[in-house]
């Protein structure tokens, strides 16, 4: 349907549909990046960091490596229309380079397709605990209890396994849908929803005793814990919470209109990409942030510790709701605030394979159940590795933590890398200018500098730090993660210590490694919560 009329229309024009307005685009990137790390992650390390100065070095990370990279990924997208691997092949022809730089819609697609796999392993933890608050298992609930509880679940493979499989159901039936009657209805219910339900637990959170002590943790300015580690997890945090590096926001660059009619006077107006992907990163920070401002007045006001990842999530949290009035309640919204950011990113990590095997000939439905087969049988792998293959270790660990080095570790990182070399060095300047449309000059030569020299730069520190991190020698980096129970990081294992937890029967499982978060993936491997952040 696009090789008639000439290069135009090829160009205004995606096989697979165009996003309705550039709000729909916003809303669908907004949900690619949002995931469990700007919940779990990011509000733990902005107060462990120097809260409101860490906020301000993230912002500038942002700057100087997010949006750079992310406009160069949707201008990328736009550019080819196509699926990420065959976007990255026609422009290597358009550009007259050897068809090696399609590597990079590969890596990407393949990247998305293996973080889905155990995405939907750990995003079936909040399916199951929205069920559990709502039916009020955490009411007066101890800290015992609530640890056990988590245990009780991950130990469980066939109940794990039925959460996993309908969350990947829940993922393909939107994907299956297309571009305007799946993904695009799925965002405009899913992120208003989400907002909603931020706003309203905030607004819990404010008539909390510990509210004023969680702000001063999330915002006083502490410029004496920006230290050279601070930087690194803000460059890592600014990477991965965007979604880069997995194509997913180069599939979402495809179907990104060129230009909107003005409701005023009626005349067609050119999209800025970069305008529009500064607005996805700042929403991104917020939600961020709102889920700091709605959880720790809850941690402070029960006495207990602050701390990140699953540990918080599904033990300490729970503990913070069962003792409250209105726990069900907002317990039960909490969770599905998690489920509506987990499923707004699992949507777009299917989607990269999706476009290329519909660009293959497959309908959309035919695509889906490939995709959602491939990927649910590999998150069997990772939902095994917590109970029945916890001791079957190699290379980094189970089936589940080397999974997620390889996808987040390695390959993201390289890939935002590869992207930022093809559109600062490789692409031809005149066709990135023209599709960018930044109208101003000196803004796209400040761009231009960051996407060739800083961003480059700032991912290459990012991914030896990582790698360094994950093959330290073992006394270095693992051995505080080792010696606490039930996946917990520090802070969470001093909730436990202090309540008494460890007069508990309950046996020791395996540590959790911290899952990430693909819209925001976020934690290397295996290492504690010292280290840089994967989305």
């Amino acid at each position: 349907a696009n090789k008639s009329n000439g290069v135009m229309k090829q160009e205004n024009k995606s096989v697979h549909g165009v996003w309705g307005s550039r709000w729909v685009f916003i809303l669908a990137a907004t949900g690619s990046a949002v995931g469990l790390g700007n919940i779990w992650r990011f509000p733990y390390i902005t107060g462990e960091n120097g809260g409101g100065a860490f906020v301000l070095l993230y912002l500038l990370c942002i700057a100087v490596v997010g949006i750079p990279i992310m406009t160069a990924e949707v201008m990328l997208g736009r550019k080819g229309g196509l699926s990420p691997i065959n976007t990255m092949r026609k422009l290597a022809s358009e550009s007259k380079v050897t068809q090696r730089w399609a590597g990079i819609g590969i890596l990407g697609a393949l990247s998305a397709f293996l973080i889905l796999s155990f995405y939907s392993a750990v995003a079936s933890w909040a399916l199951y605990y929205t069920w559990e608050a709502a039916r009020g298992a955490f009411d007066g609930i101890t800290a015992t209890q609530s640890e056990a509880h988590f245990d009780t679940m991950l130990a469980n493979p066939w109940l794990m396994l039925g959460f996993h499989s309908l969350f990947m159901l829940l993922t393909m039936v939107v994907v299956a849908r297309g571009v305007k009657g799946g993904l695009e209805k799925a965002v405009q219910v899913l992120m208003p929803l989400l907002f909603v339900l931020l706003l309203v637990l905030v607004g819990y959170a404010t008539t909390t005793p510990g509210f004023s002590d969680a702000m001063n943790f999330l915002f006083a300015f502490d410029f004496s814990k920006l230290t050279g580690k601070a930087v690194l997890v803000a460059v890592g945090q600014a990477f991965f919470t965007l979604s880069l590096g997995m194509g997913a926001i180069m599939a979402y660059g495809a179907y990104m209109p060129r230009e909107v009619t003005d409701q005023k006077t009626g005349k067609k107006k050119p999209i800025s990409i970069l305008s529009t992907v500064a607005i996805v990163a700042i929403l991104d920070t917020l939600v961020a942030l709102g889920a700091g401002m709605a959880m720790f007045p809850l941690l402070f006001s029960g006495g207990l510790e602050v701390g990140q990842g699953p540990g918080m999530m599904f033990v300490t949290l729970p503990l913070a709701f069962g003792n409250i009035s209105g726990g069900v309640l907002f317990g039960s919204l909490f969770f599905l605030l998690v489920v509506c950011a987990a499923w707004s990113s699992s949507i777009s990590l299917g989607e990269p394979v999706m476009a290329w095997l519909v660009e293959k000939g497959l309908t959309r439905v035919k695509a889906a159940i490939l995709v959602g087969l491939g990927a649910w049988l590999l998150g069997v792998g990772s939902v095994l590795s917590f109970n029945v293959w916890e001791d079957n270790t190699f290379l980094a660990g189970t089936f589940f933590d080397n999974m997620e080095f390889l996808s987040t570790t390695v390959m993201l990182p390289l890939g935002g890398l590869l992207i930022a070399i093809f559109a600062g060095w490789v692409m031809k300047e005149t066709q990135a200018r023209k599709e960018l449309g930044i109208k101003n000059f000196k803004l796209y030569l400040v761009w231009r500098a960051l996407v060739r020299i800083f961003s480059p730069a700032a991912v290459i520190a990012l991914f030896v730090y990582s790698i360094w991190s994950a093959v330290a020698p073992a006394d270095e980096v693992g051995s505080v993660q080792r010696a606490l129970p039930a996946e917990m990081t520090e802070p969470d294992a001093q909730v436990f210590e202090m309540h008494g937890a460890a007069e508990a029967d309950t046996p020791t499982p395996a540590p959790v490694t911290e899952p990430i978060e693909p819209g925001d993936v976020d934690g290397v491997p295996s290492a504690p919560a010292e280290q840089v952040p994967v989305r």
